[in-house]
């Protein structure tokens, strides 16, 4: 027997070692082959994007020099022709327009004398004359002596396209050193868009979800002058909110490639690659040219490997559980059948036993489970039937209780039952749940409790009460909650019992309540004890009719009843659930499903007598 039991937990021994040895070495070899693969490939990323910027600052540095150069060089023209003052006598505002036609990034040219006539010429399909002023004259007021201006990219209002504006003076005077005129050009920017712009037409976030880099152009206050997306260069969106941007606005370096860094995107965190270069237009215009790029996406190829490896590793522990499945089975199915049987226990099911057929230790304890479970059946069926003793006792008590404080005034005989019922009725039309509505009877049942308190004299009055009477009487609630309130197992019953003359407006008691402040166990009791009274006959008035009843309960909604209570109560008797002398319940509740209301005696009748409701 213990040779046995030791091939068992020699046999978990052995598939554990198996998992162990198969599954996690090759995991680990794959794991950090995958990381190096990783860093290699972010290695080159990195290269690849240095490149990338490098040569697209490049490309917009050659496009700024060729119209430093045009503009510079129009400049000499003028100054070795002796000014601009012949231009108009040669044609020089035509060759200025043949100009603009012969160069497409050129959008508006102009010669600027100095105390002379300026000479104009602009695509005004692309720019207005007065922005070609607005734009020349800021970059002419700059100029103090030889240097060339050139202002950063700014959106062309007219056409919603980014331009950039080239200044250079021409020299003249006595000793050459007198500005005496100025060549300034409006040059295009959208060659730099050309050289940003993917040859696709998918949008920004696509090009990062398929691991493609995006390549944009800011100012030096990390504004977008040039971006796939066009709209966010006309609208120089801040890019600063990129770690790569800050960098290069903090470094001002040529060419760097950044470490992964992170940015948050749609609500998630996302790591990026990136990569700065610096576009020197001239020495006081730079432009920071920027690519970044989804890490995840671009190293999608080691997440494959990695996904391989884990197939494969999967695959080896499949195989390896596979070779010890027909041993250990022989362990796990009584071990399956004691926690289906526990199960079955927890969920209250004492019949079925468990059938565990085995020699070892699990045999053992599936008799000694199977002997508890039989005596938890037992145990629990006879608490079962205690608790129905128990409940049947309880309200067994609760309606002598009942009875014998109606039995003081042979006018409220079966008043108490009366209202119980009543109140049930109306708490199954409100839909409250069955446990609020078992609370709501035992309440009902006691409600007028306290009365034993009050003097017979008082109670068995034949005639309306004084004041004074009617001042001792309205003590009843109290009592009846001093009476109860020293039983712990009563005190969910008592809100019925203290409260059920309290009224919505406030004026009732013993406490004055407005509102939410009443509970809807005495809101309902309240309409249910109400309605008793007023369809019972009693020494001082004639029981009413139920729909007279009624209408008279409904004239007193927000004042002293709650009107969704008294809609439940109308319902009930529209729909016959309650009727002269019966109210029918749901057969769920301890009472019957329908009973005959217990009728009051008369003073001049020993007998139980019918109701009957004219």
């Amino acid at each position: 027997m213990f040779d046995r039991f030791r091939r068992i937990r020699l046999l978990y021994l052995v598939l554990g070692t198996l998992l162990l040895v198969g599954l996690l070495p090759l995991a680990l070899a794959g794991w950090m082959l995958s990381n190096r693969s990783a860093d290699e490939l972010r290695s080159v990323e990195g290269r690849y994007q240095a490149q990338l910027v490098q040569d697209k600052a490049r490309q917009i540095e050659l496009y700024g020099k060729r119209y430093r150069d045009v503009v510079t060089g129009l400049a000499r023209a003028f100054e070795l022709a002796g000014g601009v003052l012949t231009l108009s006598e040669q044609g020089g505002e035509e060759r200025l327009r043949k100009s603009l036609v012969e160069d497409p990034n050129m959008i508006a040219l102009a010669i600027m004398p100095v105390g002379g006539e300026p000479h104009l010429a602009f695509k005004p399909d692309v720019i207005g004359r007065d922005e070609v002023h607005e734009r020349i004259g800021q970059v002419v007021a700059r100029m103090s002596g030889r240097g060339l201006l050139l202002t950063k990219p700014q959106v062309i209002r007219s056409s919603q396209e980014m331009g950039l504006t080239v200044a250079a003076p021409v020299m003249g005077g006595e000793n050459g050193e007198q500005i005496v005129a100025a060549v300034a050009a409006v040059i295009s920017f959208q060659e730099a868009f050309a050289a940003v712009q993917q040859k696709t037409s998918k949008s920004e976030q696509e090009l990062l979800e398929q691991g493609l880099p995006v390549v944009f152009v800011v100012d030096r206050e990390g504004r977008a002058v040039a971006h796939p997306d066009a709209r966010a260069a006309f609208a120089e969106r801040s890019m600063i909110d990129l770690k790569v941007v800050q960098e290069w606005m903090e470094a001002g370096v040529q060419v760097s490639a950044l470490a992964p860094f992170s940015v948050e995107r749609e609500g998630r965190q996302v790591n990026m690659l990136g990569a700065y270069a610096t576009a020197e237009l001239n020495d006081d215009t730079h432009l920071g040219v920027i690519v970044i790029q989804d890490e995840q996406a671009a190293l999608r190829s080691v997440w494959d490997m990695r996904r391989q490896t884990l197939y494969i590793s999967l695959f080896a522990a499949s195989l390896a559980l596979l070779s010890g499945f027909y041993f250990a089975r022989q362990l796990t199915q009584p071990v399956r059948e004691l926690a289906a049987g526990a199960q079955r226990i927890a969920a209250g099911d004492f019949a079925q036993r468990i059938h565990v057929h085995t020699r070892t230790e699990l045999g053992a304890l599936g008799e000694s489970f199977n002997l508890m479970t039989d005596q938890l059946e037992h145990f629990i069926e006879d608490l079962r039937h205690a608790a129905a003793e128990n409940r049947e006792l309880f309200l067994g008590t609760v309606k002598a209780l009942a009875a014998a404080i109606d039995g003081k005034d042979p006018y409220t005989r079966g008043h108490s039952e009366r209202v119980a019922r009543f109140s049930l009725a109306i708490a199954e039309r409100m839909e409250l749940p069955d446990e609020e509505i078992e609370k709501l009877r035992i309440s009902a049942l006691l409600h007028d409790v306290g009365k034993i308190g009050i003097d017979d004299n008082i109670l068995k009055k034949p005639a309306p009460l004084t004041a004074e009477e009617y001042e001792v009487m309205k003590g009843h609630p109290q009592k009846g909650y001093k009476i109860m309130s020293h039983i712990p197992a009563m005190r969910e019953f008592l809100p019925g019992m203290y409260m059920h003359h309290e009224m919505l407006d406030g004026r009732g008691y013993p406490q004055g309540l407005q509102g939410d402040q009443i509970p809807m166990q005495a809101r309902i009791i309240s309409v249910a004890d109400t309605f008793d009274a007023m369809t019972t006959d009693r020494p001082y008035q004639k029981a009413m009719r139920i729909e007279a009843a009624l209408e008279r309960i409904k004239t007193f909604i927000g004042t002293r009843y709650d009107e969704r209570v008294v809609a439940a109560l109308a319902a009930a008797i529209e729909s016959g659930q309650i009727s002269a002398g019966r109210v029918k319940l749901r057969s769920r509740h301890p009472m019957p499903a329908t009973a005959d209301i217990i009728q009051p005696q008369t003073a001049s009748s020993a007998a139980p007598q019918p109701l009957s409701l004219p």
